[in-house]
């Protein structure tokens, strides 16, 4: 039998002086350049009917989404509420860890309904042009964890289990992340990528991307180990993630259904190419 690998990654991508420059940090600042790359490609073929400067406006609006709705679920969903009477400067140390993805998925909905409203935009082409690009940001985001060497999975005896130095034993455990690396990052991005190459009906293209994050997340929480501070909620194998993904599934069932009877997003003339 092979001798499972163990993940002892330097967290530290480089040093610049005393400010050290982390991986994790690094795959957050990737996922927004690229999908703000594949977002302006698709913008200059006439998917969203905006200006460059108005797209940029977009991007940034919705990082922030991305920092304080995923800091903030985090503390609201992962936490004890009584951090905001004992300890509220808690929500501001996200040094400390801890990030939420739906409620990152919040605060981007958040940006994008008062971002749309602004430029007159329907909300829904908005979330529909920025779906098919989202999977790069939580692809490098498992990155990241792996690095890191935390959010590991249950022990296992099969072949890829890998052993986390920070885990509380030194058995081969499942790599959770690589596993929602491929999924929610490779997988969802390859078939939104592909689905919206082409004008889709509006609500089509979000309803798959809920559909699909919320069934891979479910999924994956069957071998991933719960939160410590929470643990399984119910009948000793719920986690709060299977709890926060049901509602995506729904919801992608119904925006596909609404689909059905709604109409193409509106394309703007593609912007001319610069030289």
């Amino acid at each position: 039998m092979a001798t499972p690998y163990v993940v002892s990654l330097d967290p530290v991508a480089f040093s610049l002086g005393p400010v050290q420059v982390h991986w994790y940090g690094l795959m957050y600042l990737l996922g927004f350049l690229g999908a703000w790359g594949l977002g302006e490609y698709r913008r200059r073929q006439g998917r969203l009917p905006v200006t460059a400067d108005a797209f940029g406006d977009l991007c940034f609006y919705a990082m922030m989404g991305v920092v304080v709705g995923g800091r903030v679920g985090y503390m609201l969903f992962y936490t004890s509420i009584s951090w905001i009477w004992t300890d509220p400067l808690a929500i501001f140390r996200i040094w400390d860890g801890g990030m939420s993805f739906h409620g990152g998925l919040l605060g981007v909905l958040v940006a994008g309904l008062w971002w749309s409203r602004r430029h007159r935009v329907h909300f829904m082409d908005t979330v529909d042009f920025v779906a098919p690009v989202v999977p790069i940001g939580l692809g490098l985001g498992r990155l990241g964890n792996f690095i890191n060497g935390e959010l590991w999975g249950k022990p296992t005896d099969m072949a890829i289990g890998m052993i986390f130095p920070h885990a509380p034993d030194a058995l081969p455990r499942h790599p959770s992340q690589l596993y929602e690396f491929a999924l929610e990052g490779v997988v969802m991005f390859t078939v939104l990528w592909l689905y919206s190459a082409k004008p889709r009906h509006r609500y089509a293209v979000s309803g798959l991307f809920a559909l699909l994050y919320g069934s891979f997340r479910f999924l994956v929480e069957f071998v991933r180990l719960p939160d410590p501070q929470l643990g399984y909620l119910a009948f000793g194998w719920v986690t709060m993630g299977q709890i926060l993904s049901l509602p995506l599934i729904v919801v992608g069932l119904v925006l596909l259904a609404m689909s059905r009877r709604a109409p193409y997003a509106p394309l703007a003339a593609a912007a001319a190419p610069q030289s």
